[in-house]
């Protein structure tokens, strides 16, 4: 994610559309600057053979997303922000192998980009600058243009700088034409953790967090709020510390608890929930009241069904859960795990008086059956087949809270020279990631343009949560050429280091 611009400040010279050529031109620039080896190129021939080869059903589907300027009402306060035109942005849907153009128009003071997050699509199209493309400037556009391979529960957002802690965000559903699953309806829940506009910008957050903490991380039990960060929220799913940023507002479809979301439907219908954590720092364990839920997906990806009372979605994660509604009126609650806060929204199908945000929620409770991934299988459809590993990469995630020098390997990502230190692939092999986390905190851990399989016949899936002191063995195919940025999807540990790239050779 690349540094941006000042937050506000404005850039009065309206500069021409960029077309794709000479994009194009800019990232070869770009290629022709890295060290050797030489790496295959986001718009080189490797890529587009690749994007011949998936064939494709022929269909195109359009879509236009204006970055601007926005204002958030959280329950009668405003929040300045930036938004695709609504917080969440749109649901754009296509089918499997459908293309998609997607045209980003850029009226921020800022530069931008769209990433199309758990995407196995073309590398040039994957908008991470400087890696795959230059930002797009105040006043100009940028078209992104790809086929879906596959069918699930996607996202999108930024990759400049923090942005991804704004309003820019938005779902992506690729439809399976042949969906197995059966329900009667469908709802979309994104969930977030609020600050920008009301306590501070998401860059004033990072500014504040690259100072460290030094010697003030020995406060015990104490549970406190000190700026913008939180120190003392701990929770024993994500093994200690459960994230370092205070959030006034966490929000359930754009709303919080003060003004909460509606959902409503008929007794007895089953509903599919496609539930997508879009936070910055904050993991969500989600739970509706008097219900369970049947975890069906992760990262878009089936698994053998789990019948759990919540599930804890890290950053960037997604799952979806199938539910059978009761009759009355319910809560749902995404608690933000370890700070002792929740999104809240109501669920009613029939009469009674409304849930309050404070609801004691059975379904939180101690001894009650917490979906996490390390308790799921992939389905059969999208096991990995058994072949030998070719090549082993060793991840460690590295950093602390007292210096803020989070990284991979005991490196700090170079956003100058993003090619420094990239991990080697080669097209065709068995690739066994071995992410070994050395820090004290948890991390999403997110590989762009390839989905995983974890080992054992663990869930398919392209962000992972990775435990203090855990090792993820992570296994893929290495059959999408480019440049791969792989990093922490907590913002703020990502751009204080804590990214590399997986880069392809010729």
């Amino acid at each position: 994610m690349t540094a941006p611009a000042p937050r506000r400040s404005p850039h009065l010279t309206r500069r021409r559309f960029l077309a794709l050529g000479a994009t194009a031109a800019a990232v070869g620039a770009l290629a022709a600057c890295t060290p050797t080896p030489a790496w295959v190129s986001p718009t080189g021939a490797a890529v587009d053979r690749t994007e011949r080869g998936r064939g494709g059903t022929g269909r195109v589907v359009t879509a236009t997303l204006t970055a601007a300027a926005a204002t958030l009402d959280l329950a009668g306060t405003p929040a300045s922000t930036f938004s695709y035109g609504s917080i969440p942005g749109p649901v754009l849907r296509v089918q499997a192998g459908d293309t998609l153009q997607a045209t980003l128009r850029n009226t921020l003071p800022v530069d931008t980009s769209v990433h199309w997050h758990g995407l196995a699509l073309r590398n040039d199209m994957d908008g991470v600058p400087p890696l795959t493309q230059t930002a797009t400037r105040p006043g100009e556009s940028f078209q992104y243009e790809f086929i879906a391979p596959d069918p699930g529960t996607h996202w999108f957002h930024p990759h400049v700088g923090a942005q991804l802690d704004t309003g820019l965000y938005g779902v992506l559903i690729v439809e399976d034409p042949n969906e197995p699953l059966r329900y009667d309806d469908e709802w979309v829940i994104v969930l977030d953790d609020w600050l920008d506009g009301v306590t501070a910008t998401p860059d004033a957050v990072l500014e504040q967090l690259r100072e460290g903490m030094g010697d003030m991380g020995g406060h015990g039990d104490m549970f406190m709020r000190m700026g913008n960060m939180l120190m003392g929220a701990d929770s024993d799913l994500l093994g200690g510390d459960a994230g370092d940023v205070y959030y006034p507002h966490y929000l359930i479809n754009g709303k919080p608890a003060a003004d909460p979301a509606q959902f409503t439907g008929t007794p007895g219908t089953r509903v599919r929930i496609r539930l997508i954590n879009a936070g910055g720092d904050t993991a969500f364990r989600v739970a509706i009241g008097g219900h369970r839920l049947t975890v069906t997906h992760t990262d878009g990806f089936p698994v053998d069904p789990v019948a759990a009372d919540s599930v804890l979605v890290g950053m960037g994660e997604r799952y979806d859960v199938i539910v059978t509604l009761g009759d009355g009126a319910f809560p749902l609650v995404a608690e933000a795990e370890g700070k002792r806060e929740r999104g809240f929204a109501i669920i009613r199908t029939g009469s009674g008086q409304a849930p309050t945000p404070d609801a004691d929620i059975a379904e939180l409770g101690e001894g009650r059956v917490v979906a996490v991934a390390s308790m799921l299988f992939a389905a059969p459809e999208v096991t990995l087949d058994r072949r030998d590993v070719d090549r082993t990469l060793d991840l460690t995630l590295t950093g602390s809270m007292a210096n803020y020098d989070w990284g991979f390997n005991g490196t700090q990502f170079d956003m100058h020279n993003p090619l420094r230190g990239a991990h080697a692939l080669v097209a065709g092999e068995r690739v066994r990631l071995r992410v070994t986390n050395d820090t004290d905190m948890w991390h999403p851990f997110h590989l762009h343009g390839h989905t995983y399989q974890h080992a054992g016949g663990g869930p398919r899936k392209d962000t992972s949560i990775v435990l203090p002191n855990q090792t993820l063995d992570l296994e893929f195919d290495a059959d999408n050429p480019g440049q791969w940025m792989t990093h922490c999807h907590n913002i703020y540990h990502g751009e204080a280091g804590m990214m590399t790239v997986l880069a392809y050779r010729p």
